[in-house]
């Protein structure tokens, strides 16, 4: 086990990029980094070793992370961040079916995931999104947490909750065709 003095140089920037995908903004995210760091040597005694450090402190950090948001989305009305001329509805006809159908990814899924510069771009893309938007998408997608979590977190119904990822998804693959899809990415020919 390393010693928390070297906390910081061993997993701080691994730490730092991890919560700055789920939160979208870097001050909140060196704080949470800081608080897990924090809970981290408050509670060393407990660490069992069963896993790596790093696997130890990033679940730290997770529990962080829900705790912030169950903190921003105290009292927040579900459709505080849906603005009604923001309809993803616009992309349908009256029956349904796609009005531009959307254009086929022909890049494989499992190198973009891989590529340095695919993140750069996601993150963009999350951040473009409203905050309860990118909260539930967050928490449900990055985070793995339940719909029943998520709902407890976010204080929303099930049915609010469908709706707000189905949004988050339809404005997530919008940005990623627009900036990652339709580019020919570097390393991808």
């Amino acid at each position: 086990m390393l010693s928390p003095e070297a906390w910081v140089d061993q997993y701080g920037d691994y730490l730092f990029r991890y919560a700055l995908l789920r939160v979208r903004n870097s001050t909140i995210a060196s704080d949470l980094v800081q608080e897990t760091f924090l809970a981290g040597l408050r509670s060393m005694k407990d660490f069992s070793g069963r896993s790596s450090e790093r696997t130890w402190l990033i679940a730290i950090l997770k529990h962080k992370i829900v705790d912030h948001y169950r903190e921003i989305n105290r009292g927040r009305s579900a459709r505080e961040d849906i603005s009604p001329n923001d309809s993803c509805e616009s992309a349908f006809t009256e029956t349904g079916e796609w009005k531009v159908i959307p254009a086929e990814w022909d890049l494989d899924p499992a190198k973009a995931f891989e590529q340095k510069e695919f993140w750069e771009v996601f993150h963009h893309c999350l951040s473009g999104l409203p905050g309860r938007l990118a909260d539930a998408f967050s928490l449900r997608e990055l985070e793995g947490l339940s719909t029943d979590e998520v709902c407890r977190i976010l204080g929303v119904t099930a049915t609010n909750l469908a709706v707000m990822f189905y949004r988050a998804r339809m404005k997530l693959r919008s940005c990623l065709e627009t900036h990652w899809f339709a580019q020919k990415p570097r390393g991808n020919s």
